[in-house]
């Protein structure tokens, strides 16, 4: 069963500018993601899909392929991740390269761990019927009770019809973790929705799990990052 990595990283991120390649513990961004994917041994081939020269430059540096330059027009604000997935692996198609599985590694997961991904592998074998496998963990709190605020600025329930419901009665909600999504080439291909039930979920503690789109989630990170590391809590 071959396999391929794609890690997103655009060069245009607008709320911290740069972001796949600010320095976050002493290394660029993206080189964790680029580490893990490599010394996994799941794939085949690990490469890079972006429209930055400088970040290509640097992903081939630390060992990751980058064959073919993103288009501009799938680097921007609005383009999702399945257009990129769906954008390189007919890419790689066309150069005469194959994959049963593709594996998308956002390049913002300093948390990621090799077991985890190899969670996913094995959950995609023990799964045939199924075509994704993709990082998750359960909100800390109930969603049923979240709260929003009127034009006028009061606090209001956004579900209103869960406001006396006991929290232990609550059926438990799941986020996506944000770090990975396996899936089966042909599943990428087709546009197969990842959010329905042809997904199962790899389960990750909620101190494994931070997005990093504000700068505030980034000193978030950073201090996840040091206190896992004291607890001896990652991977070497």
């Amino acid at each position: 069963m071959s396999a391929i990595a794609i890690i997103p990283a655009r060069g245009g991120s607008k709320r911290i500018p740069r972001k796949n390649l600010k320095l976050f513990h002493g290394e660029p961004m993206i080189a964790h993601s680029i580490r893990v994917a490599l010394e996994s041994g799941l794939f085949d081939e690990v490469i890079v899909s972006t429209e930055d020269e400088e970040i290509a430059a640097l992903a081939r540096t630390l060992g990751a392929q980058v064959p073919f330059m993103r288009p501009a027009e799938l680097a921007d604000d609005f383009t999702g991740t399945a257009a990129v997935i769906v954008h390189a692996l007919e890419t790689m198609q066309k150069l005469g390269r194959f994959f049963d599985q593709a594996c998308c590694i956002y390049a913002t997961a300093p948390l990621l761990q090799q077991r985890y991904l190899r969670q996913g592998a094995e959950s995609l074998a023990l799964h045939p019927e199924k075509s994704f496998a993709f990082s998750v963990c359960d909100f800390g709190f109930p969603v049923q009770r979240a709260l929003t605020l009127n034009p006028q600025g009061a606090l209001t329930p956004l579900y209103p019809e869960y406001r006396n419901t006991r929290s232990q009665d609550l059926p438990t909600a799941y986020q996506d973790a944000g770090q990975f999504y396996w899936g089966r080439s042909e599943a990428w291909l087709q546009g197969t929705v990842l959010y329905s039930e042809q997904s199962v979920p790899v389960m990750l503690p909620r101190h494994l799990v931070q997005d990093i789109d504000t700068e505030e989630d980034w000193v978030r990170a950073q201090y996840l990052y040091t206190a896992l590391q004291a607890a001896g809590e990652l991977e070497p």
